[in-house]
């Protein structure tokens, strides 16, 4: 195992920490590019080893662009509900109704 594949899994578990024990939009945003930035690390970590293939390199490219849409839209959306509700934080799944 080399380092990058380490420090890639490192980055999904912090990304999933983040995003388990966060109830802040913005954090949990955040955790899910620390996530996406593990699994681009591991992508490019497994597309290394020693063969020519472009596809793995192809693959991080196009989810890179993808993640950077995803994360503007994901921000712009925080933006507008911070605008209705004045709040960023996301309910914790129950409604006291029991």
């Amino acid at each position: 195992m080399s380092i990058f594949t380490l420090t890639g899994a490192a980055l999904v578990g912090i990304g999933m920490y983040g995003m388990i024990t966060s109830r802040h939009l913005l954090r949990q945003i955040l955790a899910f590019n620390i996530i996406g930035s593990g699994i681009f690390l591991l992508l490019g970590a497994l597309g290394r080893n020693g063969e020519s293939d472009p596809v793995p390199h192809a693959l991080i490219i196009t989810g890179i662009v993808v993640a950077l849409s995803a994360t503007a839209l994901a921000v712009m959306l925080a933006l507008r509900l911070h605008e209705d509700t004045g709040d960023t934080t996301l309910p914790n799944g129950h409604d006291g109704d029991g």
